[in-house]
């Protein structure tokens, strides 16, 4: 049986009636054909019929840290984000973030960010819905296990130490990798020496200066690249 909010969501917009055969997904990487078997109020009663191959999830486990960015961007960068795979979206609060974790947390923008997953889940097809984490400042962050590789997006006009994306080439392919994007204003350089000193390798996608809500997604996906997951 499906959760209500579910369940309305089928009947308003997919108009189901009794025997209609639907793809049902359990979000941990289980999809089903089902069969409509009726509604009950505000309730849908499903028959599972039989296991559906789900599309296959990156080989390469990948958290997306993002700097909360402002207005609807960040519901943007969700949405794409867990569109291209994925498994996780970590809401980071750095000195340039025009909010604060404790704004967010009283606030209804985690429970929005999470819905905004569950509908491009859906839209993607994928059968593995990516966690979105409770929002954690920057610090908080970089104290907690690290993954396999950390990355921290850098402006191209970025000091020494910054590697071109195209380093990884030929490089060993890391067992998970947690992604650190910036808010508009950038990181500061506190920030960017700070990681460093903590073992996370600062990159360059290039040499132009894209938009905070766009770097992601082009970091993703050339990473996918690299590692075969596209």
């Amino acid at each position: 049986m499906l959760p209500r909010d579910e369940a309305d969501h089928l009947g308003r917009v997919l108009r189901l009636v009794a025997g209609d055969t639907v793809a049902v997904f359990d979000g941990r990487g289980h999809e089903f054909l089902a069969r409509v078997q009726g509604r009950f109020g505000r309730e849908v009663r499903l028959e599972l019929l039989s296991r559906i191959d789900s599309v296959a999830e990156p080989s390469v486990p990948l958290t997306l840290a993002q700097s909360v960015l402002k207005g609807d961007k960040m519901d943007d960068v969700i949405r794409d984000a867990v569109m291209l795979g994925a498994a996780a979206i970590q809401p980071i609060v750095t000195k340039r973030t025009e909010t604060t974790v404790a704004a967010l947390l009283r606030g209804a923008r985690l429970d929005r960010w999470r819905r905004v997953a569950l509908a491009s889940t859906k839209q993607s097809r994928r059968a593995v819905l990516p966690e979105i984490r409770t929002p954690l400042a920057l610090e908080t962050f970089l104290d907690e296990p690290p993954a396999a590789l950390r990355l921290m997006l850098v402006e191209p006009s970025a000091s020494a130490g910054t590697d071109p994306v195209s380093a990884f080439r030929g490089e060993q392919i890391p067992a998970d990798v947690a992604l650190l994007v910036g808010p508009e204003g950038g990181w500061t350089d506190g920030e960017a020496e700070d990681a460093r000193r903590r073992g996370v390798r600062l990159i360059a996608l290039g040499h132009r200066t894209l938009r905070a809500d766009a770097v992601s997604i082009a970091a993703i996906s050339v990473l996918q690249f690299l590692w075969g997951d596209l």
